[in-house]
């Protein structure tokens, strides 16, 4: 079978690799779609820790079950599912175990024709959701769901900033949040994009390249009760400015680095929370999915490409005009 291998730093490779052999308590899906994230752009890169050379990428995918090592499990041939790609989240379920890791790297993933995975990974894809839609949920929308409920509490009628709009993650935060019933705004690093948040739903929005629009929105919306981030870096203290008082700025990512200071004077006063998110358990995972099947959220998909082409598509992740996850179908 086809897969997309890590041969060595910084190199990806479209190779053929055997096909998986079932053991105990796993299941045989057949990819149908996968979708590109950061994390795998950070893997190639060598920006992440557990690499393992000859190791098939991918965390996100959609498929179907042809085939399951135990007969109690014979009810999934044939469905169609989407894959959890926590592996040893762990009993905690505030926190990951040391042992955790996500499908992908170090254990093969998602970037191949087939693969091997435990039942307990599999659940049903929503059904109002294509498999390409379907493909675009698992490492963003869980990240995205942990981040806005349990670590941010979002509650209907708040204003909620998410912070770069256009990335898999932000953009499935922006649905969540607009399902909500929050108040949506973000940041984006374009005007294309902030037109097309609005169209989707954002109250308003600003492009932190340009001047001001930081400290205008501040004063004419009259602050956040919540901001999610993945950048960090200088920006940092500049959204502490905007939180309202006992106001929570969440981030999962560092994208940016880390800032010189924070304000503490200011979070103390306040009473503010800077609260660091990451993932997701598998509970949590099972109540995204019940979200977007019970809101209807169609995940926003930047472009549909064949497999074969899987390389070529890393070039226009970091694209500035992109606005949700690449899809390479089967």
């Amino acid at each position: 079978m086809k897969a997309l291998v890590l041969t060595a730093p910084g190199k990806i490779e479209l190779v053929d690799v055997p096909k998986p052999v079932l053991s105990e308590g796993k299941a045989l899906v057949r990819l149908l779609s996968v979708t590109l994230n950061r994390r795998d752009q950070w893997i190639i890169e060598g920006k992440y820790p557990h690499i393992r050379f000859g190791a098939i990428l991918g965390s996100d995918g959609c498929g179907i079950v042809e085939e399951v090592h135990d007969e109690v499990h014979q009810p999934w041939v044939g469905q169609e599912v989407v894959i959890n790609p926590n592996v040893n989240w762990g009993p905690n379920p505030e926190v990951q175990s040391d042992k955790y890791t996500i499908l992908g790297m170090p254990e093969n993933g998602t970037f191949a024709e087939y693969i091997a995975v435990p039942v307990d990974r599999l659940q049903h894809k929503p059904s109002h959701l294509d498999h390409r839609q379907a493909a675009a949920l698992p490492l963003g929308g869980l990240t995205s769901y942990r981040a806005l409920f349990r670590k941010g509490g979002l509650r209907a009628g708040q204003n909620v900033l998410i912070s770069g709009f256009g990335g898999g993650v932000a953009q499935l935060a922006f649905q969540f949040a607009l399902a909500a019933g929050a108040n949506v705004y973000v940041n984006t690093s374009s005007e294309t994009k902030l037109q097309k948040a609005i169209k989707l739903g954002a109250k308003g929005g600003y492009n932190y390249k340009l001047e001001n629009t930081f400290k205008d929105l501040w004063k004419t919306k009259g602050g956040f009760d919540l901001i999610l981030d993945s950048a960090g870096g200088e920006q940092v203290n500049a959204f502490i400015k905007i939180l309202k008082p006992s106001g929570k700025l969440v981030f999962y990512g560092a994208s940016a680095g880390l800032p010189k200071s924070i304000d503490l004077y200011r979070m103390f006063w306040r009473q503010l929370s800077l609260i660091g998110s990451t993932m997701g358990n598998d509970e949590e995972f099972v109540q995204m999915l019940q979200f977007v099947s019970k809101h209807k959220i169609r995940p926003q998909i930047d472009s549909i490409r064949p497999f074969s082409k899987i390389i070529s598509a890393f070039n226009d992740i970091g694209a500035t005009n992109r606005v949700g996850k690449i899809v390479l179908e089967m």
